[in-house]
């Protein structure tokens, strides 16, 4: 079949491209690295810049290259100076080695008996500590009743997560005794119900952090904190995050998180500059951490990170503007075909409203914040394991059926 060049029209949308890059080191000067990466990509694989364009770049690999770390004595100390170090209640943490295991023990090393409540059946992003049909079988009510770990394991038994064979109980409470302080489980999901324990909390939750501190604070706590409240400031010259704290941090070795990375619009800022004076091409960056979607098999919510993105260039703030083609299609153009259908839906895309909320035929698309679907198509296409793409170039994503 013969192709007609004449109109040379373009055939692809949007492209998400990782690129490769050295392997990331303290004080490396990054915003340089990252610049010569995505043109050294281009030269290579033969695609060009545009403006727009937007060059992605992981927070593990910029809190690395900040040096952005802490040990768990400067989380002990400043979970000692701030609770008190006696009894303190950790409530809401996430199942996971990899995100509060290193934190965990920083915290138990700086208090004498933690009150451990983990919610139930899941946690906030949807690990699994035992099933729902479980606990409709067992009677319970998770919504109102508090149980105790014998309570618990007589109705649910040792159950192992789904995806690590860890059970997470016996794990967190192990990490708790290896570190010196004595330990209590309870599981219930209204914050209040440590109060019965200690009136003293480290909340940590992600996402609902502010609710649980203010239903807290209500009833009666004495001291409240979050994990954002941790390691906000530095504790004897180690790393932190003045917004964050130890929200969005990893395990790097047994005893150091990374922290979220801060400080940051220089950053993005710098590798804009740069490609712009090498191409003349105006690009969008952007920091990004997990992205916001959920898996359908282990019904995870992958959000472990406080936001997605927490530096971008200017040009990514907002929601997508965008019209509902199949809508169109479907519904005020319904009695067109072939040429004068893609003639009317392309008028109306160049003449629609600069704000479509509310209208019918923007029904559909996706009213999150642009940095999210991005971050999360960026999270995607870099993975999590060895591809050694740490930076993501993504073209085509601010284009709609009229570009050219």
């Amino acid at each position: 079949m013969g192709i007609d060049m004449k109109t040379k029209e373009r055939r692809t949308g949007t492209v998400s491209r990782g690129i490769r890059c050295p392997i990331i080191r303290q004080g490396d000067n990054l915003a340089e690295i990252v610049a010569n990466s995505v043109l050294e990509a281009a030269g290579s694989d033969g695609f060009t810049l545009n403006d727009r364009d937007v060059v992605a770049v992981t927070e593990s690999v910029v809190a690395r290259a900040q040096g952005n770390y802490a040990e768990i004595d400067a989380i002990a100390q400043d979970v000692r100076t701030k609770t008190g170090g006696s009894t303190v209640g950790v409530i809401f943490p996430i199942l996971s080695r990899n995100r509060f295991a290193i934190c965990l023990k920083g915290i138990a090393t700086g208090c004498k008996k933690v009150v451990l409540m983990l919610s139930y059946p899941s946690d906030e992003v949807g690990n699994s500590l035992v099933s729902l049909d479980a606990v409709d079988q067992a009677g319970v009510n998770p919504y109102s009743d508090v149980l105790t770990l014998e309570q618990f394991r007589k109705h649910f038994g040792y159950v192992k997560h789904e995806f690590t064979g860890i059970d997470y109980i016996e794990y967190y409470s192990s990490i708790i005794r290896e570190c010196g302080a004595e330990v209590e489980v309870v599981f219930a999901n209204h914050a209040e119900a440590i109060l019965d324990y200690t009136d003293t909390v480290i909340t940590c939750d992600i996402h609902t952090r502010a609710r649980s501190k203010r239903i807290l604070k209500a009833a009666g706590a004495k001291i409240v904190l979050g994990l954002d409240d941790i390691l906000n400031a530095p504790v004897n010259g180690s790393g932190y995050n003045e917004d964050y704290g130890l929200l969005g941090s990893n395990k790097a070795t047994e005893n150091t998180v990374k922290l979220f990375p801060h400080k940051c619009p220089e950053f993005v800022d710098d590798i804009r500059d740069r490609i712009l004076k090498a191409t003349g091409k105006k690009v969008e960056v952007m920091i990004y951490g997990d992205g916001a979607f959920k898996d359908p098999q282990g019904k995870i919510w992958e959000l472990a990170d406080p936001v997605v993105s927490p530096v971008h260039t200017d040009g990514l703030s907002g929601t997508p503007n965008e019209l509902k083609l199949k809508y169109l299609a479907d519904n005020d153009f319904a009695d067109l075909n072939g040429e004068d259908l893609r003639e009317a839906i392309s008028n109306s895309i160049k003449t629609k409203d600069a704000d479509l909320k509310g209208r019918m035929a923007s029904e559909g698309t996706t009213p999150r914040q642009i940095t999210d679907l991005l971050g999360s198509l960026c999270d995607l296409t870099s993975g999590s394991g060895d591809k050694g793409t740490p930076v993501v170039l993504v073209q085509g994503y601010f284009d709609n059926y009229t570009s050219e």
